[in-house]
């Protein structure tokens, strides 16, 4: 434990791996440090980044990640990588995809798989950034899997939400749930350089446009659209100054620490549901009737509804 609070990078990733373990034992020393570490809570600011596969997120960060530590900030980067659905192996392919800053000193990447977890975040993302924050780290970078299906995961646990988009391959605003756009507190047009540079303006003017159809956001931010380059860091500094610009008028509004109160209940209804799914499935009752079940839903002989009923009715007597 004093070796994560002293920032050991090492200790910070055995700390890390034991928390996202499954294995029983290792869930309550998991939960011992991420105690001892929210006692040692520090100003920060929890940055999400979302977009789809090939927008380029890995290289804004690289990018991102650079300017920061060159400010002397220390960034933590946490970057979920999607798991297969047929063999459940993840790639980690972000630290290759971030040759500058695995290499700083001021700068922790972590790649973690998605697994089954929904939103393009891994199941313990949030306790992760717990434990970074303990270790010293002023700015942890979220890095989404991309829009999946319920990008709220990444909102739930992050002080600024951002959506990375690509302009040139198509309507721009097309297949943009509504959702993530009441979400987004910025949408940043990447990839403005070259002959692209016109085409990411007119987007920019078309993102704004649509937002101006959204209703305001409960802390009365006006979302922001703006441009960059990864490549070249062009627009790089002013998405900084505009997220310095958010977290100073939401913690002068009072916004910014009532958020994290409201991330910290949301944090506490999904441990339960979470632990209440654990513990159903691990019940030698269910496991012994499961199986049965599903082969009479499967051959209609039953209705999903009622053979679910007689699992939650077995499960509830072995509580008695």
């Amino acid at each position: 434990m004093a070796g994560i609070l002293n920032g050991d990078q090492s200790l910070l990733a055995r700390g890390i791996t034991l928390v996202e373990s499954t294995q029983a034992t290792h869930q309550e020393k998991a939960y011992e440090i991420i105690e001892k570490c929210l006692s040692n809570s520090r100003d920060t600011l929890r940055i999400g980044i979302t977009g789809v596969p090939g927008v380029g997120k890995s290289t804004f960060i690289e990018r991102f990640g650079t300017l920061l530590t060159e400010m002397g900030k220390k960034v933590a980067v946490l970057a979920v990588d999607p798991s297969s659905t047929v063999s459940k192996g993840s790639i980690f392919g972000d630290k290759t995809r971030m040759p500058q800053l695995v290499k700083d000193p001021k700068a922790f990447i972590r790649p973690s798989p998605s697994g089954d977890s929904l939103g393009g975040v891994a199941r313990k993302t949030r306790e992760s950034i717990i434990l970074c924050e303990a270790a010293g780290y002023d700015v942890i970078l979220v890095e989404t899997v991309g829009v999946g299906q319920s990008e709220t995961a990444v909102h739930s646990m992050v002080d600024f939400f951002f959506l990375l988009k690509l302009t040139g391959a198509g309507d721009e605003l097309q297949g943009i749930k509504r959702g993530i756009m009441e979400m987004a507190d910025a949408i940043v047009i990447n990839k403005a350089e070259g002959d692209n540079i016109k085409r990411a303006e007119r987007a920019r003017v078309e993102f704004e446009r649509a937002l101006h159809l959204y209703p305001p956001k409960e802390n009365n931010w006006s979302p922001k659209v703006l441009t960059c380059s990864s490549l070249t860091g062009t627009g790089i500094p002013e998405i900084w100054e505009m997220i310095l610009e958010y977290q100073t008028t939401n913690k002068a509004s009072g916004y910014f620490s009532g958020k994290r109160k409201a991330q910290n209940t949301y944090w506490f209804n999904q441990t339960v549901e979470r632990l209440l799914k654990q513990q159903f499935y691990s019940r030698e009752a269910v496991l012994k009737m499961i199986k049965p079940l599903q082969k009479e839903v499967e051959n209609n002989a039953i209705s999903p509804f009622r053979a679910a009923e007689r699992l939650l009715d077995l499960y509830a007597k072995g509580l008695k």
